[in-house]
């Protein structure tokens, strides 16, 4: 091979290179701008979330249970003597069928009294919720699927989060129906007042996900109403395929923020 044939071949292959590099970082850019995510939490107030507690009627946060401090939402009981049965949920305004959800979340000192010894160290985001407004005045949870949060309570003691609680609902996994309350996640037990991270990603009924810090930790399928919790009897067996989100109040103080939603198509 002569020199000036050498030299065509090189600058064919530095010309092709270079094109294949510039493809790749289209790719990448279009692939970063179709993630529009969007905030669902405005950093100063509760615009766009209804407050539905036990016992109370809908929108009326009871004793300031659901609060905004320092740019991040805080479930507080500064307000109360005791819990007294009064679990609560937030719910965005908006219901979804595909998306991926994000958020950070804290627990924070003690419990209050007057809360369930299970409840300690335990919160939820609530994903397919009936609406606020079908929930009856003393119903404690909506019928939904549960991502349950729990912290650590004793050093060296396992006690996953990213779980699946199901009330008024049942799950698939590997194609078997399956009717048990809660299912243990694969996390890591996270102890103290540590931010943790969370992802839910939700395919209308056929597959729902659940990551923490990055690594995912559930999967399941096809949710439907029926089971323990359940007061849409009238709809048992029918397919969760939409719904609310919730984020839950149940005697512990926790906190929320970074809250994301990427809606899929």
């Amino acid at each position: 091979m002569n020199t000036f044939s050498h030299s065509i071949i090189v600058i064919i292959l530095f010309f092709f290179l270079t094109n294949c590099k510039k493809t790749e970082q289209a790719t990448d850019t279009n692939v970063v701008e179709k993630e529009n995510w969007v905030s669902l939490f405005n950093g100063v107030d509760l615009e766009n979330w209804k407050v539905k507690i036990t016992g109370h009627p809908l929108g009326e946060n009871w004793n300031n249970t659901f609060r905004v401090v320092d740019g991040v939402i805080r479930v507080d009981y500064a307000d109360y003597t005791t819990f007294d049965n009064s679990f609560g949920h937030m719910f965005y305004k908006t219901p979804y069928s595909n998306y991926k959800f994000k958020m950070s979340y804290r627990f924070l000192g003690e419990q209050i009294e007057g809360g369930e010894n299970w409840a300690t160290r335990n919160s939820g985001v609530m994903i397919h919720c009936q609406s606020p407004e079908s929930m009856e005045l003393d119903q404690n949870f909506p019928v939904c699927v549960e991502v349950q949060l729990l912290g650590g309570i004793t050093e060296n003691e396992p006690r996953s989060t990213g779980n699946l609680c199901t009330p008024g609902t049942h799950v698939s996994i590997h194609d078997e129906l399956v009717t048990t309350h809660c299912i243990d996640s694969s996390s890591d037990t996270f102890y103290g007042e540590q931010w943790v991270d969370l992802e839910i990603e939700v395919r209308n009924d056929s597959v729902i996900r659940h990551y923490i810090n990055g690594k995912q930790v559930m999967e399941y399928e096809h949710p439907v109403i029926g089971g323990e919790y359940n007061t849409l009897t009238d709809l048992d067996g029918k397919a969760l395929k939409t719904g609310f989100i919730s984020l839950q109040s149940e005697s512990h103080p926790v906190e929320f923020k970074n809250i994301m939603l990427l809606e899929l198509h």
